[in-house]
């Protein structure tokens, strides 16, 4: 499928490029190119192939939700640099 110069001022325009006379015939080329790639990736037979979400085989890598006790207060404030009142003290910050 080939574009016309016409057509890649048009897409040059969209994405604010300038180019030259001879810019605009290598870009005609190349993008005519791509889209007759794509014209050939439409003959694929895919009629039975899955839809992908994901190339590799993922599963679920959460870890499992365990209830636990948490360690009291005064033994987590006792790693704080500083604790007032059964809370962490820190710096003011302005």
């Amino acid at each position: 499928m080939a574009l016309t110069i016409a057509e890649v001022e048009h897409v040059a325009l969209l994405a604010r490029l300038s180019l030259s006379q001879e810019e605009k015939e290598q870009m005609a080329e190349q993008l005519g190119a791509i889209l007759e790639y794509a014209d050939r990736l439409k003959m694929v037979n895919t009629e039975d192939i899955e839809p992908l979400d994901n190339i590799l085989p993922i599963s679920n890598v959460f870890r499992e939700d365990v209830v636990e006790n948490s360690p009291e207060r005064d033994e987590m404030l006792a790693n704080a640099p500083m604790a007032e009142d059964g809370q962490y003290k820190v710096p003011k910050i302005l």
